[in-house]
């Protein structure tokens, strides 16, 4: 894969109305896995939906990841909270921004 793109795995979920909170303590990992470059979390001024965006050096990183213990145990812990959930996984890069 060339160096000028990256993995990028893009997760949307609703969540349940007043749990943002509880939400995001059960959706932050308790390890950063070997191969995330960057993460952000993205949410809805209301709190009701989050968008979690992050880079990995490969597809092979990711789906380690994902098949990992550690994302399920992470994944029940949130379950009480997300009514619903959609992800996608893509090729992307950074833009340059000309300096003003």
């Amino acid at each position: 894969m060339d160096r000028e793109q990256y993995v990028v795995w893009i997760t949307t979920r609703r969540i349940k109305p007043g749990t943002y909170e509880e939400f995001r303590r059960s959706w932050r990992p308790r390890e950063f896995p070997e191969g995330m470059l960057r993460a952000y979390e993205c949410f809805s001024a209301e709190r009701s939906e989050v968008i979690g965006i992050s880079t990995w050096d490969s597809f092979e990183s990711r789906e380690r990841y994902r098949a990992s213990e550690i994302e399920a145990q992470r994944r029940e812990a949130m379950a009480p909270f997300v009514e619903a959930e959609s992800s996608g996984l893509y090729l992307g890069r950074e833009l340059e921004i000309p300096k003003r």
